[in-house]
Protein backbone atom coordinates (compact mmCIF):
# COMPACT_ATOMS: atom_id res chain seq x y z
CA UNK A 1 0.00 0.00 0.00
CA UNK A 2 1.53 3.52 -1.12
CA UNK A 3 2.18 5.63 2.15
CA UNK A 4 -0.01 8.89 2.62
CA UNK A 5 1.11 12.24 4.23
CA UNK A 6 0.57 15.61 3.97
CA UNK A 7 0.01 18.77 6.11
CA UNK A 8 -3.43 19.91 7.41
CA UNK A 9 -3.85 23.51 8.41
CA UNK A 10 -6.74 24.02 10.81
CA UNK A 11 -8.10 27.76 10.00
CA UNK A 12 -10.75 29.64 11.50
CA UNK A 13 -12.01 32.61 13.43
CA UNK A 14 -10.74 33.10 17.13
CA UNK A 15 -13.04 31.08 19.68
CA UNK A 16 -14.50 28.49 17.29
CA UNK A 17 -12.57 25.73 18.95
CA UNK A 18 -9.80 24.81 16.57
CA UNK A 19 -7.52 24.54 18.94
CA UNK A 20 -9.60 21.89 20.84
CA UNK A 21 -10.39 20.10 17.83
CA UNK A 22 -6.52 20.33 17.10
CA UNK A 23 -5.94 18.32 20.80
CA UNK A 24 -9.07 15.65 20.15
CA UNK A 25 -6.97 14.83 16.40
CA UNK A 26 -3.67 14.25 18.03
CA UNK A 27 -4.29 12.77 21.04
CA UNK A 28 -2.38 15.26 23.38
CA UNK A 29 -2.71 18.77 24.80
CA UNK A 30 -0.97 21.01 22.60
CA UNK A 31 -3.00 23.97 22.02
CA UNK A 32 -3.92 26.50 24.46
CA UNK A 33 -8.26 26.01 25.54
CA UNK A 34 -9.77 28.92 26.83
CA UNK A 35 -13.04 30.49 26.51
CA UNK A 36 -11.49 33.37 25.46
CA UNK A 37 -10.31 34.68 21.84
CA UNK A 38 -7.18 34.62 20.51
CA UNK A 39 -5.26 32.78 23.11
CA UNK A 40 -3.42 30.97 19.91
CA UNK A 41 -0.33 33.26 18.87
CA UNK A 42 1.91 30.87 17.18
CA UNK A 43 1.68 27.97 14.57
CA UNK A 44 2.14 24.84 16.05
CA UNK A 45 1.90 21.58 14.60
CA UNK A 46 0.65 17.99 15.86
CA UNK A 47 2.27 14.87 14.62
CA UNK A 48 0.22 11.42 14.10
CA UNK A 49 2.13 8.64 12.21
CA UNK A 50 0.91 5.16 11.39
CA UNK A 51 2.23 2.73 9.19
CA UNK A 52 1.26 4.01 5.96
CA UNK A 53 0.27 7.59 6.61
CA UNK A 54 1.17 10.91 8.43
CA UNK A 55 -1.06 13.85 9.31
CA UNK A 56 0.91 16.67 10.46
CA UNK A 57 -1.68 19.87 11.67
CA UNK A 58 -0.99 22.84 12.27
CA UNK A 59 -3.36 24.98 14.74
CA UNK A 60 -3.05 28.75 13.67
CA UNK A 61 -4.48 31.86 15.60
CA UNK A 62 -7.88 32.85 14.72
CA UNK A 63 -7.97 34.79 11.74
CA UNK A 64 -8.54 38.46 12.14
CA UNK A 65 -7.86 42.04 11.45
CA UNK A 66 -4.73 43.02 12.51
CA UNK A 67 -4.54 46.03 15.23
CA UNK A 68 -0.86 45.71 16.27
CA UNK A 69 2.51 44.01 15.66
CA UNK A 70 1.84 41.35 17.43
CA UNK A 71 -1.86 40.29 15.55
CA UNK A 72 0.31 41.29 12.48
CA UNK A 73 2.96 38.13 13.30
CA UNK A 74 0.00 36.04 14.35
CA UNK A 75 -1.68 36.52 10.98
CA UNK A 76 2.22 35.64 9.06
CA UNK A 77 1.85 32.47 10.79
CA UNK A 78 -2.13 31.79 9.21
CA UNK A 79 -0.27 32.70 5.83
CA UNK A 80 2.52 30.35 6.03
CA UNK A 81 0.16 27.62 7.02
CA UNK A 82 -1.95 28.24 4.01
CA UNK A 83 0.92 28.27 1.83
CA UNK A 84 1.91 24.81 2.59
CA UNK A 85 -0.99 22.90 3.15
CA UNK A 86 -2.30 19.92 1.62
CA UNK A 87 -5.78 20.29 3.23
CA UNK A 88 -7.25 23.20 4.70
CA UNK A 89 -9.68 22.39 7.77
CA UNK A 90 -11.84 25.56 7.22
CA UNK A 91 -13.84 25.36 11.24
CA UNK A 92 -16.64 27.52 12.11
CA UNK A 93 -19.19 26.73 14.34
CA UNK A 94 -23.47 27.25 14.91
CA UNK A 95 -22.63 30.66 15.50
CA UNK A 96 -20.10 32.28 13.07
CA UNK A 97 -21.32 34.45 10.10
CA UNK A 98 -19.41 35.67 7.04
CA UNK A 99 -18.14 38.63 7.69
CA UNK A 100 -14.52 38.77 6.25
CA UNK A 101 -14.18 38.96 2.24
CA UNK A 102 -10.41 38.74 2.97
CA UNK A 103 -11.06 35.63 4.63
CA UNK A 104 -12.73 33.59 2.07
CA UNK A 105 -10.96 34.81 -0.71
CA UNK A 106 -7.75 33.44 0.61
CA UNK A 107 -9.10 29.93 1.39
CA UNK A 108 -11.58 29.77 -1.76
CA UNK A 109 -8.25 30.73 -3.55
CA UNK A 110 -5.89 28.24 -1.69
CA UNK A 111 -5.23 25.88 -4.66
CA UNK A 112 -5.85 22.83 -1.99
CA UNK A 113 -8.86 21.17 -1.18
CA UNK A 114 -10.91 22.54 1.34
CA UNK A 115 -12.66 20.58 4.19
CA UNK A 116 -15.37 22.56 5.89
CA UNK A 117 -15.70 21.55 9.80
CA UNK A 118 -18.67 22.82 11.51
CA UNK A 119 -18.69 22.39 15.08
CA UNK A 120 -20.51 22.98 18.53
CA UNK A 121 -23.30 20.33 16.96
CA UNK A 122 -23.81 19.05 20.45
CA UNK A 123 -25.38 22.52 21.08
CA UNK A 124 -27.61 22.44 17.99
CA UNK A 125 -31.44 22.77 18.18
CA UNK A 126 -33.72 21.17 15.54
CA UNK A 127 -32.39 21.96 12.33
CA UNK A 128 -29.63 24.59 13.32
CA UNK A 129 -27.05 22.24 12.74
CA UNK A 130 -27.96 21.74 9.14
CA UNK A 131 -29.07 24.89 8.49
CA UNK A 132 -25.79 26.42 9.27
CA UNK A 133 -24.11 23.68 7.40
CA UNK A 134 -25.63 24.75 4.02
CA UNK A 135 -25.23 28.26 5.21
CA UNK A 136 -21.93 27.89 5.07
CA UNK A 137 -21.25 25.22 1.98
CA UNK A 138 -22.62 28.19 0.09
CA UNK A 139 -19.55 30.77 1.31
CA UNK A 140 -17.12 28.24 0.93
CA UNK A 141 -17.77 25.74 -1.72
CA UNK A 142 -15.93 23.03 0.04
CA UNK A 143 -14.84 19.75 -1.29
CA UNK A 144 -16.32 17.55 1.66
CA UNK A 145 -18.13 18.89 4.75
CA UNK A 146 -18.64 17.04 8.12
CA UNK A 147 -20.53 18.21 11.18
CA UNK A 148 -18.21 17.57 15.20
CA UNK A 149 -18.63 18.37 18.49
CA UNK A 150 -14.76 18.92 19.25
CA UNK A 151 -15.44 19.41 22.91
CA UNK A 152 -17.60 15.97 22.87
CA UNK A 153 -15.57 14.17 20.36
CA UNK A 154 -18.00 13.11 18.11
CA UNK A 155 -17.59 13.17 14.86
CA UNK A 156 -13.88 12.84 15.11
CA UNK A 157 -13.62 9.55 13.99
CA UNK A 158 -15.39 10.22 11.11
CA UNK A 159 -13.32 13.49 10.40
CA UNK A 160 -10.26 11.53 10.64
CA UNK A 161 -10.56 8.92 8.07
CA UNK A 162 -12.22 11.90 5.44
CA UNK A 163 -8.75 13.70 6.16
CA UNK A 164 -6.75 10.05 5.57
CA UNK A 165 -8.63 10.05 2.46
CA UNK A 166 -7.71 13.41 1.01
CA UNK A 167 -4.19 12.82 1.92
CA UNK A 168 -1.79 12.85 -1.13
CA UNK A 169 0.48 10.49 -1.28
CA UNK A 170 4.33 10.74 -0.19
CA UNK A 171 6.51 9.60 2.28
CA UNK A 172 7.26 10.73 5.97
CA UNK A 173 8.09 14.26 6.49
CA UNK A 174 9.10 13.51 10.12
CA UNK A 175 10.28 10.60 12.01
CA UNK A 176 7.40 8.30 13.59
CA UNK A 177 8.26 8.83 16.83
CA UNK A 178 7.92 12.84 16.57
CA UNK A 179 4.90 14.45 17.64
CA UNK A 180 5.23 18.11 17.31
CA UNK A 181 7.82 20.63 16.03
CA UNK A 182 7.55 22.61 19.05
CA UNK A 183 10.55 21.89 21.32
CA UNK A 184 9.85 21.46 25.23
CA UNK A 185 10.29 25.01 26.27
CA UNK A 186 7.51 26.40 24.14
CA UNK A 187 5.16 23.74 25.66
CA UNK A 188 6.54 25.42 29.63
CA UNK A 189 5.37 28.88 28.31
CA UNK A 190 1.69 27.56 26.99
CA UNK A 191 1.02 26.10 29.97
CA UNK A 192 1.17 29.05 32.23
CA UNK A 193 0.00 31.10 30.29
CA UNK A 194 -2.88 29.03 29.81
CA UNK A 195 -3.30 29.26 33.25
CA UNK A 196 -3.10 32.77 33.15
CA UNK A 197 -6.03 33.09 30.81
CA UNK A 198 -7.96 31.01 32.98
CA UNK A 199 -7.12 32.90 36.42
CA UNK A 200 -7.09 36.81 35.07
CA UNK A 201 -10.05 38.92 33.81
CA UNK A 202 -9.62 41.81 31.07
CA UNK A 203 -6.89 42.77 29.02
CA UNK A 204 -4.16 40.88 31.79
CA UNK A 205 -3.86 37.69 30.25
CA UNK A 206 -3.26 39.82 26.37
CA UNK A 207 -0.84 41.61 28.08
CA UNK A 208 1.63 38.74 29.26
CA UNK A 209 4.43 36.66 27.32
CA UNK A 210 5.61 33.93 29.04
CA UNK A 211 9.57 32.84 28.36
CA UNK A 212 11.11 29.63 29.84
CA UNK A 213 14.97 30.70 30.74
CA UNK A 214 15.40 27.40 32.66
CA UNK A 215 14.81 23.73 32.09
CA UNK A 216 16.76 21.40 33.52
CA UNK A 217 16.19 17.66 33.81
CA UNK A 218 17.65 14.59 35.72
CA UNK A 219 16.01 11.51 36.64
CA UNK A 220 13.61 12.38 39.09
CA UNK A 221 12.59 16.26 38.79
CA UNK A 222 12.65 19.05 36.01
CA UNK A 223 13.36 22.22 37.50
CA UNK A 224 11.79 25.02 35.05
CA UNK A 225 11.95 28.83 35.37
CA UNK A 226 9.60 31.01 33.58
CA UNK A 227 9.41 34.67 33.37
CA UNK A 228 6.04 36.54 32.55
CA UNK A 229 6.63 39.40 30.56
CA UNK A 230 3.96 42.13 31.11
CA UNK A 231 3.43 45.45 29.67
CA UNK A 232 2.97 47.86 32.41
CA UNK A 233 3.64 47.85 36.47
CA UNK A 234 0.04 47.84 37.36
CA UNK A 235 -0.82 44.27 35.22
CA UNK A 236 2.55 43.13 38.02
CA UNK A 237 0.62 43.76 40.70
CA UNK A 238 -2.27 42.31 39.34
CA UNK A 239 -0.50 39.24 38.33
CA UNK A 240 1.05 39.12 41.69
CA UNK A 241 -2.37 39.84 43.59
CA UNK A 242 -2.28 40.24 47.53
CA UNK A 243 0.58 38.73 48.86
CA UNK A 244 1.42 36.69 46.00
CA UNK A 245 -1.58 34.27 46.36
CA UNK A 246 -3.12 35.01 42.94
CA UNK A 247 0.50 34.17 41.05
CA UNK A 248 1.28 31.42 43.70
CA UNK A 249 -2.58 29.90 42.36
CA UNK A 250 -1.09 29.94 38.65
CA UNK A 251 2.31 27.92 39.80
CA UNK A 252 0.42 25.41 41.54
CA UNK A 253 -2.08 24.68 38.18
CA UNK A 254 0.43 24.92 35.76
CA UNK A 255 2.84 22.41 37.81
CA UNK A 256 0.14 19.91 37.71
CA UNK A 257 -0.39 20.49 34.19
CA UNK A 258 3.42 20.28 33.79
CA UNK A 259 3.73 17.00 35.36
CA UNK A 260 1.25 15.11 33.72
CA UNK A 261 2.34 16.29 30.39
CA UNK A 262 6.13 15.12 30.96
CA UNK A 263 5.33 12.33 33.28
CA UNK A 264 7.78 13.61 35.98
CA UNK A 265 8.01 15.85 39.15
CA UNK A 266 8.35 19.27 38.23
CA UNK A 267 9.78 22.31 40.52
CA UNK A 268 8.58 25.69 38.79
CA UNK A 269 9.82 29.14 39.73
CA UNK A 270 7.90 32.08 38.28
CA UNK A 271 8.95 35.58 37.71
CA UNK A 272 7.46 38.64 36.66
CA UNK A 273 9.03 41.45 34.35
CA UNK A 274 7.74 44.79 33.08
CA UNK A 275 8.27 45.11 29.52
CA UNK A 276 6.82 47.90 28.29
CA UNK A 277 4.67 48.00 24.87
CA UNK A 278 6.10 44.84 23.81
CA UNK A 279 3.17 43.68 22.02
CA UNK A 280 3.55 46.66 19.32
CA UNK A 281 7.67 46.51 18.89
CA UNK A 282 8.60 44.77 16.30
CA UNK A 283 11.77 44.03 17.55
CA UNK A 284 10.60 42.59 21.52
CA UNK A 285 8.61 40.02 19.38
CA UNK A 286 11.36 39.02 17.49
CA UNK A 287 13.42 38.58 20.97
CA UNK A 288 9.72 36.69 21.91
CA UNK A 289 9.82 33.98 18.90
CA UNK A 290 7.67 35.86 16.57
Amino acid sequence: MAHKAGFVSIVGKPNVGKSTLMNQLVGEKLSIITSKAQTTRHRIMGIISGDDFQVVYSDTPGILTPKYELQKSMMRFVSSSLEDADILLFVTDLYEKYDNDEMIDRIRNAGVPVLLVLNKIDLAKGSQAQDKLKYWEEVIKPEKSIMISALQGLGIADLFNTILEMLPEHPPYFPKDQLTDKPERFFVSEIVREKIFKNYKKEVPYSCEVVTTEFTEDEKIIRIRVVINVERKSQRAILLGHKGERIKKVGIEARKDLEEFFGKQVYLEQYIAVEPDWRKKANKLKRFGY
